[in-house]
């Protein structure tokens, strides 16, 4: 018997990256890293489609670029001819569009947003304000805040300044490939800012976040997305490769009902 998940033989991983590549990359060192085993064989099988052309996901948003969806539309449907069983997209920005793909592509989607306001139930002592450092797109589509809502947890956001000159100033740059002691400053500050508002989590609510910011920085639980979304992944195939157990996940999260268990009581 191994500990491993070695027993999900039937479960791919699809990932749908390249926003931005780095993000992609280190999403891929997260999922392996919370995959327990101790061989090559204990580790998921995935395909990973980084497409980096997909356009500017906030620019989108705020109506200065173009539509993302035939990008990521395209995406999905070259991980279902790979062989993939499941697609995750670790970022955040892009869940925006999910509701426009998820009934085009073919395979069960895992939402990262409800997958994080899931795992902050879990988190004790109880949560009952989170803060949220994510792209403007993010924030103005009110992503977090529609699942937040769903588990009863109020959500506080950086101010325009705050958002503008320190949390988008450290997004651009960790995309610039600057990862240094500036970008950490400007993230701390941001953070800093939120939990004297009363946030006792911060969620790293864009893939490049973590990059820039150490959880030691925040004085709080820092809770990166993209780790919450390799461990669902890692329970939904390791469930899957449990005799006659099905998934606990849907295809839609958002138009729908989510099929996330309640959070306890």
């Amino acid at each position: 018997m191994t500990t491993g998940t070695r027993t999900a033989v039937g479960e791919i991983i699809g990932i749908l990256g390249g926003m931005g590549p780095a993000a992609t990359a280190d999403f891929y060192a997260k999922l392996v890293a919370v995959t327990p085993g101790s061989s090559d064989q204990d580790h998921l099988r995935t395909v990973i489609w980084s497409d980096p052309t997909i356009p500017d996901r906030t620019e989108a948003l705020l109506g200065d670029g173009p539509d993302p969806t035939p990008w990521l539309l395209a995406g999905g449907r070259v991980l279902r001819e790979a062989g993939a069983t499941v697609i995750a997209i670790p970022c955040n920005t892009a869940h925006a569009f999910v509701p426009r793909i998820a009934d085009h592509v073919g395979l069960p989607i895992v939402h990262m947003i409800g997958e994080v306001a899931r795992h902050l139930t879990t988190l004790s002592p109880r949560i009952h304000t989170a803060g949220l450092l994510a792209t403007t797109g993010t924030v103005r589509a009110g992503l977090y805040q529609e699942w937040l809502d769903r588990f009863g947890i109020r959500l506080v956001l950086p101010d325009a300044i705050s958002q503008d000159r320190e949390v988008m100033a450290a997004i651009h740059a960790v995309k610039a490939g600057t990862r240094d002691e500036g970008t950490t400053a400007l993230l701390s500050r941001a953070a800093r800012r939120l939990t004297e508002r009363g946030a006792q989590a911060v969620i790293a609510g864009c893939t490049e976040i973590p990059l820039g910011l150490p959880a030691e920085a925040v004085r709080v639980p820092l809770v990166d997305p993209a780790i919450v979304l390799a461990s669902a992944l890692v329970r939904r195939a390791r469930t899957r490769g449990d005799a006659g157990r099905g998934s606990m996940y849907c295809t839609q999260y958002v138009t729908r009902q989510p099929c996330l268990p309640p959070p306890p009581q």
